[in-house]
């Protein structure tokens, strides 16, 4: 089968971009992990509101499982979200400082 125009324009632009380098492959780790870390806190925060509406109706197991799962997977979740959002934030405070 041929590739369509579009895949191989696609495969010439990315011929003609220079190497990322370690630091710029490091920040799309990181980028990823964080996009990863945002549906996981937003997972938790919908299991959360069904696990309390079921615990309404004395299904417990939902609930119970997320409690479990608080401390070792969603603490850490929400603290890296955290931590990512206010270095972010100072990172960009930094940045406009050093422009004036």
């Amino acid at each position: 089968m041929a590739e369509p125009a579009n895949a191989k324009a696609n495969t010439k632009a990315q011929a003609a971009l220079p190497p990322l380098t370690p630091l710029q492959r490091l920040k799309g780790s990181l980028d990823t992990l964080l996009v990863i870390d945002v549906f996981v806190v937003i997972a938790g925060a919908v299991w959360f509101g069904l696990a309390v509406a079921l615990h309404s109706q004395h299904v417990e197991a939902p609930l119970e499982l997320f409690q479990q799962l608080w401390e070792p997977l969603f603490t850490p979740a929400i603290g890296l979200l955290m931590a990512a959002a206010l270095i972010s934030g100072a990172l960009g405070w930094w940045q406009r400082r050093g422009r004036r």
